[in-house]
């Protein structure tokens, strides 16, 4: 695929999208929008975690008599289902596209890969393996906990459980507000890990990776992955389903991907892409103090300034050169598809544009250019 029909890449190779990132059109009226918005809200992400969610109801989540009491067999099981789907996930991820290079940077928002820069701030100075490492001896067994912890509430009637026979609409309504639940935790234990105490000593770990891709996903301190893991235990508090609990938990968990990806689509075939939605996320970990949010379905980070052109803590604000940046780079990208076009359709160069040379005139310049004969091309 050609990612310049979709975005501009700058002279160090790094992409990014021609479409601005923006709010859910239902905040700004704009209703014509609503229809795409709403595939996209449901597919292909939150469908795939809401079916891993029945996958695990139907096959892993043992029965209720078990979960009644907190045990090793049941909790390790789901351990090990969670951290199975993991390296299926994440790890097909990491190696077709960053470690077979599928698509090469196409789409890649730093066009630099991890393994190619080794740093101390990771164990073993490697990325990668510090992001494993950190995701599956820290940030997996924190996801089964809060798990293991909401499930055994459940078995003992400890919340606000209600059945889907008697509470289908409102659970239907629980489960299409399940990404905006997300949204929400996430803004705000994500600020609060931004104030500089906390961020020095716990989420400074996650923003280690300042380029980040699959493994980065999960990869945090345990008190990050405690807080971030957390967000299940809504479904105790409002009423809710364990079916419902699990979707959050596995968007949670498994959905951890989607910021984190570098790609703003990944290619699977010459003519189908599957869109990422990572580009808000990039832009935290590019520059820290924006986009503490996700992807606008519930606006904080609009609401509070903390979107395009926030002000660091530090700084101080004389002149705003964004609106004049945005639109000279909007006529950039306007004029090299122009420029594009008219070569494609013929219309340039013409005649007009170009010098004559005669013949003879081109061979003695060719002779004195190259004296040894030779054609280097």
């Amino acid at each position: 695929m050609d990612d310049l029909k979709f975005g501009f890449r700058d002279k160090r190779g790094n992409w990014s999208p021609d479409a601005v990132l923006d709010i859910a059109p239902f905040w700004s009226g704009r209703w014509s929008k609503m229809g795409a918005f709403l595939i996209e809200y449901l597919w292909p992400w939150n469908a795939f975690h809401m079916a891993t969610a029945l996958l695990y109801w139907v096959f892993l989540i043992p029965d209720i008599e078990t979960m009644q009491t907190l045990g090793w067999g049941w909790a390790l099981r789901l351990f090990a289902a969670n951290a199975i789907g993991i390296f299926v996930l994440f790890g097909a991820v990491e190696f077709f596209y960053y470690v077979k290079r599928k698509q090469d940077t196409r789409f890649k928002y730093n066009a630099k890969f991890p393994s190619e820069h080794p740093s101390d701030v990771f164990w073993f100075k490697r990325q990668n393996l510090d992001n494993f490492l950190r995701t599956y001896l820290s940030s997996i067994p924190l996801w089964t906990l809060c798990q293991v912890l909401v499930l055994w509430a459940w078995a003992n009637s400890w919340g606000n459980w209600v059945e889907w026979d008697t509470h289908w609409p409102w659970l239907i309504l629980v489960t299409l507000l399940v990404p905006a639940i997300h949204e929400v935790h996430f803004f705000f234990i994500h600020r609060l890990i931004h104030t500089p105490w906390l961020y020095k000593r716990v989420h400074s770990v996650h923003h280690n990776s300042i380029n980040p891709s699959p493994w980065s996903s999960l990869s945090m301190h345990p008190v990050e992955g405690a807080l971030y893991f957390a967000e299940v235990f809504w479904h105790v508090l409002i009423p809710s389903n364990p079916v419902v609990m699990m979707f959050q938990l596995n968007s949670t968990g498994f959905g951890a991907i989607n910021g984190h990806i570098g790609f703003d689509k990944l290619e699977i075939t010459d003519e189908a892409a599957l869109d990422s939605h990572a580009y808000a996320h990039y832009l935290h970990h590019k520059y820290f103090e924006v986009n503490y949010g996700a992807e606008g379905l519930v606006p904080l980070d609009k609401w509070f300034g903390y979107g395009k052109n926030h002000k660091p803590r530090h700084g101080k604000v004389y002149r705003n050169f964004a609106p004049e940046l945005a639109r000279l780079q909007n006529e950039r990208i306007a004029a090299f598809r122009e420029f594009k076009a008219d070569v494609d359709a013929g219309g340039y160069p013409e005649p007009e544009h170009c010098v004559p040379i005669a013949d003879g005139e081109f061979s003695a310049f060719l002779a004195k250019a190259h004296p040894d004969g030779e054609d280097h091309g």
